[in-house]
């Protein structure tokens, strides 16, 4: 797969260059803007084998258009080569699944199964906080567009915080032969409420987040990170991050990939992307 990777660098680095809508100084190296993967759409296009070495767009009625072998020189230059964590015998399985002949494997903008995980800063009482948004495509009219989905921010924690290492305070089973008048000392102390919810409870940050937000507390700042994570690829998981740095292995690329074997480990995966520890 290292020799597919250096094949298909050589071939794209090679490839006639053609005019840019984007100046480009004296100084640049012009055939790094064919190297790179400068927008998440166009890792999507050369995952699937929509475009040429040069950027150009593939169609359906051209005869290359998700040609295997292009696709398969791009999967050798889509991955963050610095990461040592994904091992070439991954790739290589990864690849053969991709481009299996009797079903290959396409990523599909409005297909579903993908998510973004942004990292932003707020102000929350004049402090900084880091809040997470998970973002996913939603579809609305004749078109889509990109809502928060889900929401973690480790300062909402405390409110949710249950110890169940002991028997803690509960409602007495037979508190409804009481009409529940109970209720009363269960809600006087507001650290310990929690300890009433179901066990099944799963804390809603995004609940907590839009209140916040709504009454003024909570202030947008700046956007720190962005992520995408895929699980389209049948039996897999990958993560997209972004890479500004010298050389030709930089922007959108592969930063993480996972085997995943059933539905089971999918979940499990999405809970702890999620932040859900339970």
């Amino acid at each position: 797969m290292r020799i597919t990777g250096i094949f298909a660098f050589i071939v794209l680095c090679i490839s006639s260059y053609h005019l840019q809508a984007q100046l480009v100084g004296d100084k640049d190296d012009e055939s790094k803007l064919y190297a790179q993967t400068k927008q998440v759409n166009q890792f999507i296009r050369r995952f699937n084998g929509e475009e040429d070495e040069k950027g150009d767009r593939y169609y359906p009625k051209d005869k290359l258009y998700r040609n295997e072998k292009l696709r398969k020189k791009y999967l050798g230059i889509l991955f963050d080569a610095s990461n040592n964590g994904i091992n070439n015998d991954l790739k290589v399985q990864f690849a053969k699944d991709v481009l299996d002949k009797a079903q290959p494997a396409i990523l599909d903008f409005h297909g579903g199964n993908w998510f973004s995980e942004v990292h932003t800063t707020f102000t929350m009482n004049g402090k900084n906080q880091t809040v997470i948004l998970f973002m996913e495509l939603e579809k609305d009219h004749l078109g889509s567009k990109w809502v928060i989905s889900r929401v973690h921010a480790d300062m909402f924690d405390p409110y949710f915080k249950r110890d169940t290492s002991k028997v803690g305070k509960f409602i007495h089973p037979l508190s409804h032969e009481l009409d529940f008048m109970n209720l009363r000392k269960a809600f006087a102390n507001s650290d310990s409420v929690v300890q009433f919810a179901s066990k099944r409870y799963i804390p809603d940050h995004l609940s907590l987040f839009l209140y916040e937000i709504k009454r003024g507390n909570l202030k947008f700042k700046t956007v720190e990170e962005v992520k995408f994570h895929f699980f389209q690829i049948n039996g897999w998981y990958f993560e997209l991050s972004q890479f500004n740095r010298p050389g030709y292995n930089t922007g959108w690329l592969i930063s993480n990939l996972v085997k995943v074997n059933n539905e089971t480990e999918k979940n499990l995966l999405r809970k702890f992307l999620y932040y859900e520890r339970k």
